[in-house]
């Protein structure tokens, strides 16, 4: 990981996503802007159901029908928000692509891996098939899967969940995207495979240059893996810093709340995980202020009746969504209980 000074290959700004039905309008996702340059990478952290997979999936124009985007997506400099039909499917998988949560679903189970690979490269480039099949090979043996002669004949359901990721990277990787989003790349995998695909997907990032966007819960590999974090809750960023920065000194209680829980390895006495009470707010049923106010043990009357703007966060580099950041700092600096 490294700092990047270099033109964001992805600008996503001011996105919101809204469902529409009888009832009306629920918006899911609510001004999420972030950038991404070429060989960094951006995590975008937070508990299920807080939308960063849904944010993903406006990025790549896979909303279901029933749902509306707003705001600004540009990809290499071009707006692609309001890109449909075949203009947005030269672009998926050629410029921006995705790794899926759950690889066997998004395989499909009658066609062996290397003919998925080799549908994703002639879909984009006018290649011959044997020219195809040869990068396919090439491809599988670059996301280290042995005898790729051999797994490029085998079926999804005859491969282990680590090496059906690794095709799901192999997939992504095909027309050598500037964009990859991997959406919790490491679910329902062990941990010594989930350091492996962390990592083969760094040394990838290194190699081809591209940005990275990893969706995760998980702030151990933020810590790790990332460059930049941005913390969502209830469907907006609420604090966006370096990751070296953040884990070392959050300043949303949302994301203190986070680390925290966080299992920590050690010899010392077993204790509890802490957890942060209640849950994520229904889309039809946000409060009037701050959103995570209920669960927040530093919540006062102001945050319940005022919705935080993302401001800068002072000589913090950053930003935070929350009213009273500083007065928390300031009394832990302190050491000072800090009333509500």
């Amino acid at each position: 990981m490294s700092a990047h000074n270099e033109r964001p290959v992805l600008e996503v700004e001011d996105l919101s996503v809204a469902f529409h039905d009888r009832g009306g309008e629920l918006v899911a996702v609510r001004g999420v802007s972030f950038a991404v340059a070429p060989g960094e990478t951006l995590a975008l952290v937070g508990e299920s159901g807080c939308g960063k997979s849904l944010t993903a999936y406006a990025l790549l124009g896979l909303l279901p029908a029933n749902a509306r985007a707003r705001g600004r997506v540009r990809l290499e400099g071009r707006d692609i928000l309001g890109l449909e039909g075949e203009a947005m499917r030269r672009l998926r998988g050629a410029r921006i692509a995705m790794i899926f949560q759950e690889p066997m679903t998004a395989l499909n189970p009658v066609l062996t891996v290397g003919a998925q690979i080799v549908e994703a490269i002639r879909e984009h480039e006018a290649v011959s098939r044997a020219e195809a099949r040869a990068r396919a090979l090439a491809l599988l043996a670059r996301v280290r899967i042995p005898d790729p002669e051999r797994r490029f004949g085998e079926y999804p359901h005859r491969l282990s969940g680590g090496m059906r990721q690794r095709v799901m990277i192999a997939m992504a990787l095909a027309c050598t995207p500037a964009v990859l989003i991997a959406d919790e790349p490491t679910t329902a995998l062990d941990v010594t495979v989930q350091a492996e695909i962390l990592d083969l997907l760094d040394d990838l990032r290194c190699e081809t240059g591209m940005a990275v966007v990893l969706i995760t819960h998980d702030l151990g590999l933020v810590a790790e893996h990332a460059d930049r974090v941005s913390v969502m809750y209830a469907g907006r960023v609420v604090e966006t810093r370096s990751a070296e920065t953040l884990i070392a000194a959050p300043l949303h209680p949302y994301t203190r709340g986070l680390l925290a829980a966080r299992p920590r390895l050690g010899t010392g006495p077993r204790r509890r995980l802490a957890e942060i009470p209640g849950q994520v707010p229904l889309l039809g049923a946000m409060p009037p202020g701050c959103a995570f106010a209920p669960r927040c043990p530093f919540a006062a009357l102001p945050c319940r009746e005022t919705l935080p703007s993302l401001d800068a966060a002072g000589s913090a580099a950053g930003r935070v969504a929350c009213l009273r950041w500083n007065e928390i700092r300031a009394s832990e600096q302190s050491a000072a209980p800090l009333g509500a």
